[in-house]
């Protein structure tokens, strides 16, 4: 009988030790109320407990360090109320439901911007995923211009992809003219709505060509498409770092698909006045501001 036992105990323990080898690979999700407006508003909910978003935030954070303990991989998804509810009306849910809170949770995981929990403090990571969702939602917004376009009525070309292939040429011919560093590149690009901006980080050294981010370069890509579509004004801007030398920040202005330099007056102009309210901005110490420089790209072809 004791034998018996014993074999009985030894299983349990054996698939309690599976689960938790299973839950270790099973990633999890956290929806985050990022600021106190959100945090309101889903306090009309009687199955939301929490009380303030201090605390809340408080509890979020020990709750990512207590999956982080366990070996869990963890994202931060942004939480919004009104695409909640949204949600839960398209999908016939009851809002005021944990599980519905949990189903909405998985699909932004799944189709929304996150971010990997790596320790980071709930203050760093804020920002980082509010960054992330204005990322997407640019990105979303440029393609659904794009898309909207059509086909040229001169070539029965589709407009959007030809301008993205073209920004994407330009996009390239920046970043290989650019040279060695740790170069930071923004995109401006006006609409009739908003003005889009799309930044891009990447770096190069001599071994080979410039590393960034896929994402990052297929959203700035799609944001300069939307300026090539529709021959808007925009322009590009890019400072480089480079060790035992000043920042250089070089600009140019799009121009019927082509991007034609700036003087080194226009790029101090347009880095030192302020977009908001047109008053001058104090230059950084420590940058030099230069004219663009040619890129190389061929001129491009009219799609109207």
């Amino acid at each position: 009988m004791a034998h018996i036992k014993q074999t009985k105990r030894s299983r349990q323990r054996s698939r309690a030790s599976m689960r938790r080898t299973l839950r270790r690979e099973a990633p999890s999700t956290v929806g985050l109320l990022v600021d106190p407006e959100d945090f309101a508003a889903m306090r009309h909910y009687r199955s939301f407990t929490f009380d303030d978003h201090s605390v809340y935030l408080q509890q979020v954070e020990g709750l990512l360090r207590a999956l982080a303990a366990q070996g869990a991989h963890t994202t931060v998804a942004l939480f919004d109320p009104e695409d909640y509810a949204e949600f839960c009306t398209e999908s016939g849910l009851d809002p005021d439901e944990r599980t519905s809170r949990s189903r909405f949770t998985a699909e932004i995981a799944a189709a929304g911007a996150t971010v990997a929990y790596t320790g980071q403090p709930i203050d760093t990571l804020i920002p980082l995923l509010v960054s992330r969702a204005v990322r997407r939602a640019t990105w979303e917004y440029a393609t659904m211009l794009l898309a909207g376009l059509g086909d040229c009525a001169d070539c029965g070309q589709d407009i959007g992809r030809a301008a993205f292939d073209r920004a994407s040429h330009l996009l390239m011919r920046l970043l290989e003219t650019a040279g060695q560093g740790t170069h930071h590149v923004v995109c401006s690009m006006p609409t009739e709505s908003e003005q889009l901006l799309a930044v891009l980080h990447t770096a190069r050294d001599s071994a080979g060509p410039a590393r960034l981010d896929p994402s990052e370069g297929a959203e700035f890509a799609t944001v300069l498409a939307v300026g090539v579509a529709l021959e808007t004004r925009g322009g590009v801007v890019l400072r480089t770092t480079a060790p035992g030398t000043p920042d250089k920040v070089h600009g140019w202005r799009l121009d019927r698909g082509s991007l034609l330099p700036l003087t080194a007056g226009e790029v101090f102009s347009a880095y030192c006045t302020d977009a908001d309210t047109g008053e001058p901005v104090s230059p950084e110490s420590g940058v030099e501001y230069c004219a663009g420089f040619d890129i190389g790209a061929d001129e491009a072809e009219a799609h109207r």
